[in-house]
């Protein structure tokens, strides 16, 4: 099971850089071997903030459909998630907060691989970072 980040979406969709290719690369093996893909709803939150933030309301559809079509299966926050995050926030010292929301939901559903450009994961022993 791999986690996909809110920077995966985002680099289908977007113009041309160095790493839209090695991200429609990574999918394609990802869904040819059968991995489960998940997210969080976390995640389509940043979507909506990344995009509102610089004004880009028409990318928002596009990032929403490209990330719910790979993945299988969007999991909830709930409470359980934010209690471990706050102990994860505490724990690991240069992780954002949203980092750390993230990491909860993985590790609260066994998930221990997410694919991400964001670098901030890599202070967390208990995931490896797809990239």
């Amino acid at each position: 099971m791999t986690f996909i980040d809110s920077n995966i979406p985002m680099y289908l969709v977007g113009a041309a850089h160095p790493n839209k290719e090695r991200t429609v690369s990574l999918l394609e093996r990802l869904v040819r071997d059968e991995t489960r893909l998940v997210t969080d709803a976390e995640t389509l939150q940043e979507i909506l903030h990344r995009y509102a933030a610089i004004g880009r309301f028409d990318a928002i559809q596009p990032a929403y459909d490209a990330l719910l079509e790979i993945v299988d299966e969007v999991f909830p926050v709930d409470v359980s998630d934010m209690i471990r995050a706050k102990e994860i926030l505490v724990a690991f010292r240069g992780i954002s907060a949203r980092k750390a929301v993230h990491a909860a939901v993985m590790k609260n559903r066994g998930v221990q691989t997410l694919f991400s450009f964001d670098g901030g994961y890599d202070v967390l022993p208990f995931l490896s970072r797809l990239r």
